[in-house]
């Protein structure tokens, strides 16, 4: 590696979420400011929802039987 042109590498950097969720991970960059993290996205928490306009979702659940058979 060359020297004088990396950037410092913070192990502890802090990790503050919009919800309030703090921890550390390793950045170059000493403070990151998140809108989602694992504690509050939907994914991670199960309160994730299928949104379904006009249908769509039964319609392709239709056709997908009709193959089946």
């Amino acid at each position: 590696m060359k020297a004088d042109i990396h950037p410092v590498y913070h192990a502890e950097a802090k990790v503050i979420c919009a919800c309030g969720n703090k921890f550390s991970i390793g950045s170059t960059k000493e403070k990151i400011e998140v809108e989602i993290c694992s504690a509050c996205h939907p994914f991670f928490t199960g309160l994730d929802k299928v949104m379904d306009t006009a249908g769509r979702v039964e319609k392709f659940k239709g056709r997908a039987a009709k193959k089946k058979k």
